[in-house]
Formats: C-alpha cells, sequence, structure tokens
C-alpha cells in the first residue's frame, strides 16, 4: 500500500540519522533535494511515455545482444552454448541444455568489450559528464564526485573511481564514502545483460528495470550518504579524466574483452563456491530441531530477520519473509545469487508487483564480499587513505542497502497508484 511505502521511506532515512556521526550537522535542504530528484527521476523514467518507451526498446537491443552473443558460445561450445542439439531431449524427464556458464555469462564478456569501444569513441564520456554537470547543479556536489557518482549508472567499483583518480586523496570523508556507497547502491553495464537472463518470465522488461534501478539509486546513495557523513568543508573540484589510452578501436576491444573474461571467470567461481557454501550451513543448520515442522536453513533465518525491512517497502506482510530471504541472501551473498532465487519463486509465494520491488532492491553490489573489491581496489588508488577506506566498508553495505530499499519502495509506490507495472 502507499501508506505503507511512505512510512518506509521516512523509516529508511531516520534510521540513517540515527545512525550519523554528526546529527547536528545533517543539512534537512540535502535530504529533500535528494529524495526529490530520486522520485522526480523515476516518475519521468516509469510515466513519461516517450521516456518510457525509450527504455521500453532496450529489450529489444538486449535481444539482439544476446542472439549476437549465442552466435560466438555457439561456434566455440557447439551445443553446450546454444547450438543444435545432436540428441533427442526428453522434456518429461526435466533435463535441459541450458548451461548458464557457457549461455549466459558470455554477454559479460561482449559488454565488457562494447564499454571499452564506447568509450574509446567517446561516447561514455559524453553521458557521463552530461550526467555529472546535472548532479552537481542539483544536489550541490563536487565536479570529482559528480564524475564518480554520473558513471557509477554504467560503470564498475573500479572503473569509475578511476575517471577521477588523481583527485582522490583530496576527497572529505564524506565524499570518499560517497563514492563506496555508490558503487554499493548501483551495479554495471558489464553484468546487466546476465541480471536480465536471469530475470526473464520474472519481471516484464528487465532491462529497463535494472538501468532504471541503477539510474534513480544514485541519488538516493548521496542523499544517505549525507546523512550518516555530513559534508565538512569545500567540495573537491575536478573533472573527467581519461584512464585508458587505445591505440586504436581494436585496442580496445581487445581489453574490454580481456576484462570481461576476468568478470566472467570471477562471477562463474563466486557461483560455485557460494552456492556450495550455503549448502554446507544449511547443511550444519538441518542438525537442529526443525521449526514449524520445516528444517532451519539460512534462508528462513534471513527471511525473518529482513521480513519488516521488507514489509516497509510496501511488500504484504504474508509475502514478506519470502522477500527477506532474498534481501538477506543478497546482503551475505550476492545479487546474482539472489536474483537467481528471485527467478525460481512462484506467483503464489511472491505476487508481480512485489517481485518488481525486489528486483530493485536488489540491484546493486551492496554485499560483504564487495568490501574486499572496493578496499583492494580503491585502496591501491589512494593507498594513504587505505585505513579510513576499510573503516567505511561496512557502512558503504549499509547505506547501499538502504539505499536500493528506496528505489524499491518508490517503484512500488508509483506503479501502485498508476495501477500497471512498466513494460
Amino acid at each position: 500500500m502507499v501508506w505503507q511505502g511512505i512510512l518506509g521511506i521516512f523509516v529508511f532515512l531516520g534510521v540513517a540519522w540515527l545512525f550519523s556521526e554528526n546529527r547536528s550537522g545533517v543539512q534537512k535542504r540535502d535530504i529533500v533535494l535528494g529524495l526529490a530528484l530520486q522520485i522526480g527521476l523515476a516518475v519521468v523514467i516509469t510515466q513519461f511515455p516517450l521516456i518510457r518507451n525509450a527504455f521500453q526498446s532496450l529489450s529489444k537491443g538486449m535481444e539482439v545482444l544476446k542472439r549476437s552473443t549465442q552466435v560466438g558460445t555457439q561456434f566455440v561450445f557447439g551445443y553446450l552454448g546454444g547450438g543444435a542439439v545432436p540428441f533427442n531431449v526428453i522434456p518429461e524427464s526435466g533435463s535441459s541444455t541450458f548451461i548458464f556458464a557457457l549461455q549466459a555469462l558470455p554477454t559479460i564478456m561482449v559488454v565488457s568489450a562494447l564499454s571499452m569501444l564506447l568509450f574509446h569513441w567517446g561516447v561514455l564520456p559524453a553521458i557521463v559528464r552530461l550526467f555529472s554537470k546535472a548532479l552537481q547543479r542539483t544536489l550541490r556536489i563536487g565536479g570529482a564526485l559528480g564524475v564518480v557518482a554520473a558513471s557509477k549508472v554504467l560503470l564498475g567499483n573500479l572503473e569509475a573511481p578511476l575517471l577521477v583518480r588523481p583527485y582522490l586523496k583530496n576527497f572529505s570523508r564524506c565524499e570518499l564514502f560517497t563514492v563506496m556507497t555508490c558503487g554499493m547502491a548501483t551495479t554495471a553495464a558489464s553484468v546487466m545483460a546476465l541480471y536480465t537472463s536471469i530475470l526473464e518470465g520474472t519481471v516484464s522488461n528487465p532491462i529497463a528495470h535494472i538501468l532504471t534501478a541503477s539510474i534513480i539509486s544514485i541519488p538516493a546513495a548521496i542523499t544517505l550518504s549525507r546523512i550518516l557523513i555530513p559534508h565538512e568543508g569545500a567540495m573537491t573540484s575536478g573533472s573527467l579524466v581519461a584512464p585508458y589510452r587505445f591505440s586504436n578501436w581494436m585496442d580496445a576491444v581487445s581489453r574490454g574483452t580481456s576484462d570481461g573474461l576476468t568478470i566472467f571467470l570471477h562471477v562463474m567461481a563466486m557461483l560455485i563456491v557460494v552456492l556450495a557454501l550455503v549448502s554446507l550451513l544449511n547443511a550444519l543448520l538441518a542438525i537442529l530441531p526443525s521449526l514449524g515442522g520445516e528444517a532451519i536453513t539460512m534462508q528462513r533465518i534471513l527471511g525473518y530477520v529482513m521480513a519488516p525491512v521488507t514489509w516497509l517497502m510496501g511488500i504484504p506482510w504474508a509475502e514478506a519473509s519470502t522477500a527477506g530471504k532474498l534481501l538477506g541472501t543478497k546482503t551475505v551473498l550476492n545479487e546474482v545469487v539472489a536474483f537467481l532465487e528471485l527467478s525460481k519463486i512462484p506467483r503464489s509465494e511472491l505476487s508481480a508487483h512485489s517481485a518488481l520491488i525486489m528486483t530493485y532492491a536488489l540491484c546493486g553490489f551492496a554485499n560483504f564480499s564487495a568490501i574486499g573489491i572496493i578496499i583492494g581496489g580503491i585502496g591501491s588508488m589512494v593507498p594513504e587513505r587505505r585505513d579510513e577506506i576499510v573503516a567505511l566498508g561496512i557502512k558503504s553495505v549499509f547505506a547501499g542497502t538502504l539505499a536500493t530499499c528506496m528505489s524499491g519502495t518508490i517503484i512500488g509506490i508509483l506503479t501502485h497508484l498508476s495501477g500497471e507495472v512498466l513494460r
């Protein structure tokens, strides 16, 4: 319900204020501006026909991208990569020829290569500069921070800070924390195609929702960062710095492919290990007496803990525990595992509206494993501030989670008021 979501927004902001390092230093104007921009962006993207249709068309482009990637996987892996199967598959047996590692994950490498190519051609830098200026004027942030925040809509946790690497050492504590929170509250273009593949059949036009989530979570991340650690002193000025030097377009594609391969292998290994650890933990928990006639599992525990949070996002209490399991899984493990779990939940347990809200709430890197990536990456760029980055790690996960929850809440309110889901 609408009142439920409105209450949730105030609670999320209030919780951030309670944990603020300097409550008296929190600027009410910053909160109002940030919340207004987040709601405004959500309204424009989901309710204005012209923008809405543009986002809808992304699904067609994603389908072309998937088919093009499949051409490569079929040539290299044959039927394992999606090619014609040289034997009969018995549908009743429950067997499937879909192999996640060889038919879903390779898109990461293609998107990574395309991203580098667009960077070489100047397309991505132009988008970053445009969005950066908009953030600077609306949220009153410095130029260098604006570049990082704008680039986080499409780039990863390590690529975005590289764009302003010379300025990082001069960032205030608040600005440094905002960089980390923006990384936790958003995703990256390199994995958007993977999320889309997982969520097909779960929400309509998933790529539109994923991109929207990354955009509207940026103002929330900046606002919550300023509440938890109010800014003091002058803003750090600065502009985009080219972190890559390519001799030609083929060099850009080669670099992007190499980076994509690293992500591909990391995601594949991560899924194997994380799912194995969850299974192992559940096996240990099975030793305990059952609760309510069902075995105790990590998912059930997380569901009970996170259920109040998902209820505040506008999800009915009957579905809050199921949604809470997803939010807890994403926080403790990662968003890929959570999306995989979301795709398996029947509509009898989680309605289409609730599934849409959770898509936004899960669309971010706010999990414990991401802390290590940020510490290692940004810490190597500004080694003199590594201890400070380490100290802010857990707090950035907390802020990033609140930011994505706010995005899910706002989308839930808008879709409830309009009586439809963005298609």
